[in-house]
Formats: C-alpha cells, structure tokens, sequence
C-alpha cells in the first residue's frame, strides 16, 4: 500500500517531487506509526464491513479500525464480534484474490477479548494488524498487553497496541502527573509492542459535559489543550523516549449554522479551485483543516477519521512541502554535523542545524511516506486530485 496509490501515475507525477514510498503491515513501526495518516473507525456491526473496508482502501484509506467499544451498544457486542470474525474470513479471501486492504486494527472492550477474537479469526487474522486499547491506564493496561503478547504467541505474528488516552484520571488535574507517568512506565516496557497512542478527546470533553462546535477546534478548548500538551510533553519527546500521539477525531460533517467567519482563506484558492473551498466551509472542513495543522504544531501526527470525508484533507495537508523538505535535507547534510546556521534555500527563514535536527529528521520520515509536493503545488491541488467531485 502507499498513500496516493488510489490516484493515476500521471496524476502523480504532476503533484509530487518525491513520491509516497510503498509499505506493508511488516514494514518499520517507525515508518507504519506515521503512515497510519487518516485511521477510518468504523462499527464492527456493520452487515457489508468487508466491502467497506476494501472500498475505503481504494479511495485512499491506508489505516482503520474496526470498533467493539463506544460506538456499539452494550447488547451488540456479541454480534459484534460474531459479525468481525464473519467479515474477516471475507476480507482474507478478497486479499488473496488480489483486493488491497488497509492496516486493520481492532477497538476491544476488555482484555479477554484480545485472544478470543485473535483464536476466533483463525488463519483470517493475518490481516489483522493490531488491538486498539480503549481508556488506557498503566492498571487497566497491564491487563490488555499482557492478553496482547498471548494472543500474538498463540497466532504467530505480530500485533501491535494503540492506546487510547481518555481516562479521567489523565483529565483531572490532580491525578494527571502520576496517570501520565504510570502510563510512560507501562508503553515504555512495552515499546517494540505500541505503534501509536492515540487521543480519546470526546471523553475529555465528556467528563466536564462539553462539546466543542464545528467553528472550533480542540485547542479552542482549554481544558482539553491543556492534556494534549501535557501528553506530548510526557510521551510525544524527539530524545529517542516518545511515540508518536495521534490526532483528535472531528465530530463533524454536515452542514451547521454558524456563528463565526469561515476559517479558510480565499488566496490559497483563487483561480484554482474556489468552489472546493466553497465546498470545504459548507461542510465544516474549514475547521478540520485548521484543527490538522494546529494538531502538526502542536507534535501530533495523523487523525482518528469518523467519516471518509475526512480522509482526503488529512492526507492532502501530511504531504511534506517542497520548502519543508528542501530545510530539513539541507539541516541534515553530513558536512552539518556541528551545528551552525545557515539560510534557507528559499532565503525566507533561519536555519540552525542542532535545534532543528529533530523537526529535519521527522519533516523526512513524513516525507518518505506521504510524499513531497513539487515546486509550487500546494493542499488545495493535492486535496483537489484526491476528491472525485472537484
């Protein structure tokens, strides 16, 4: 699989300088941790999941989960499950007929699960990549990875965690410090097992009785960019101890009334592709996308998707940048490796080579997998080539 692979050669050729590398379920976690991009949750109950699934993947979608937890009710969980194990046996037999299929990962209610599922599934579980492990703490965590390692001895291949950080104990304040040190404990003794750890921001919201509106983004409220800057402080650092933190889910995608201005700029769409951005602010996308790059600026990377809409815009607004890319190979030039500063080949910003080498060696492993733009080419035509309908 690739990130743009969904698109024409040629079409590729017009929009990138280097192009998305392939990768498979055994590549690097490194590298799979930031290809996840746009990871589409989907219900495990849904009758066509397995025509769904392989859908999704030829529209673009490298990374889903199919969910047990939240989004199912309590009395569907056991045809849930039954209905999983249906739908894999359907998927391994599409992607033996050649059908691609994305990273596909499990959202479990309890440990036990974990092995069950994984035995149930039988030799369909070779396209199962991993568990997603829901209000994830160091106590409820050692129960869900200790069942993970069974499971992955039992079937023979790998699978890896996500957790998901949405406990109150890591909202309140006075137990935030000690929960993110218990959790830092736990997936640190467990680093070759966690791909990624991911955000659970509605339950946030949901112990204070908030909800954020389509206008704003989870930065927008305190309380809630408060814990994502504690969690990348803690667990998201470039000295060699963080994982990479995933984006929050955006709730929305239809249209809402509004009460601020739209947040998308004419400029960046003037005779190019207006009516996308017409199209984009009446589908509340103009908040997603500021939320993507405030998610980028704040040390987080991809974004759990409800809504295949989302897809797109998360990829289009990963790909590296010509400028971005041209700073962070000239930072890590070998003939660099003592510092100093320099101009950027675009001569419109300083760089300096320590402070930045960290920003330079990320800039690249996105660009390895999403790709970097050419010259000139920007979100608004790589969003554009991505959505049939512009």
């Amino acid at each position: 699989m690739r990130h743009f692979g969904h698109l024409a050669p040629d079409i590729r050729k017009t929009l990138f300088h280097q192009e998305p590398v392939e990768f498979t379920a055994g590549s690097p976690a490194r590298l799979l941790a930031v290809a996840l991009g746009a990871t589409l949750y989907s219900p495990a109950t849904r009758p066509r999941l397995a025509d769904d699934v392989v859908k999704q993947a030829g529209c673009g979608v490298v990374s889903m989960v199919l969910c047990l937890e939240d989004s199912i009710g309590d009395a569907d969980v056991e045809a849930g499950e039954e209905n999983l194990v249906r739908q894999f046996a359907l998927l391994d037999a599409a992607a033996a007929e050649g059908a691609d299929l994305p990273l596909l990962f499990v959202r479990v209610r309890t440990p036990d699960q974990i092995p069950d599922l994984a035995r149930r599934m039988g030799p369909a579980v070779r396209r199962l990549s991993g568990f997603v492990l829901p209000k994830f703490t160091e106590e409820r965590g050692t129960a869900f990875l200790t069942a993970l390692a069974a499971a992955e001895a039992e079937c023979g291949q790998r699978l890896y965690a996500m957790p998901v950080l949405e406990s109150p104990q890591l909202l309140h304040l006075e137990t935030r410090g000690e929960t993110l040190r218990g959790v830092a404990r736990i997936v640190g003794a467990h680093r070759d097992r966690v791909l990624a750890l991911r955000l659970g921001v509605t339950d946030f919201c949901s112990a204070y009785g908030l909800r954020r509106a389509p206008d704003m983004t989870a930065y927008d409220v305190q309380i809630v960019a408060s814990v994502i800057a504690d969690v990348v402080n803690v667990l998201g650092r470039a000295d060699g101890t963080g994982f990479t933190v995933t984006g929050p889910v955006w709730e929305y995608f239809r249209l809402h009334e509004r009460m601020f201005k739209p947040q998308l700029r004419q400029s960046p769409f003037l005779g190019r592709a207006e009516e996308l951005r017409t199209a984009l602010i009446e589908h509340d996308m103009d908040g997603l996308l500021r939320e993507i790059e405030l998610d980028r600026a704040n040390g987080l990377q991809g974004k759990t998707c409800i809504h295949p809409s989302h897809v797109a815009p998360v990829h289009a607004l990963s790909v590296v940048s010509h400028e971005e890319f041209s700073d962070a190979a000239d930072i890590l030039r070998p003939e660099r490796g003592d510092g100093g500063v320099l101009r950027s080949a675009y001569t419109n910003k300083m760089n300096e080579v320590k402070p930045h080498r960290a920003w330079a060696e990320r800039t690249l492993l996105r660009a390895e997998v999403f790709g970097v733009a050419r010259e000139g080419i920007g979100f608004v035509e790589l969003l554009a080539a991505s959505l049939p309908h512009t």
